[in-house]
């Protein structure tokens, strides 16, 4: 049995790579939702900041949901 190094080093860089990626993403979308929270407590003052908050949550969310079927996309051979 031969094994490929490379391939294999490839792989594990990639995989890490994306999933401390995926944990940045899904950890600036928790910090959108706290910027909304923290905007409504607030009295709703700075509506521009809330709206941005909830923004950067949603698009952060949805990236990660993205990948995330993706993934499954790329596992399961009857979706190809």
């Amino acid at each position: 049995m031969d094994l490929d190094w490379s391939a294999l080093g490839q792989v594990t860089a990639v995989s890490l790579g994306v999933t401390v990626a995926v944990v940045v993403v899904f950890a600036l979308g928790v910090l959108g939702l706290a910027r909304y929270e923290g905007a409504r407590e607030e009295g709703g003052a700075d509506g521009g900041t809330s709206t941005l908050g909830m923004a950067q949550a949603g698009l952060c969310f949805l990236a990660c949901a993205a990948v995330v079927a993706y993934g499954i996309y790329l596992i399961v051979p009857q979706f190809h």
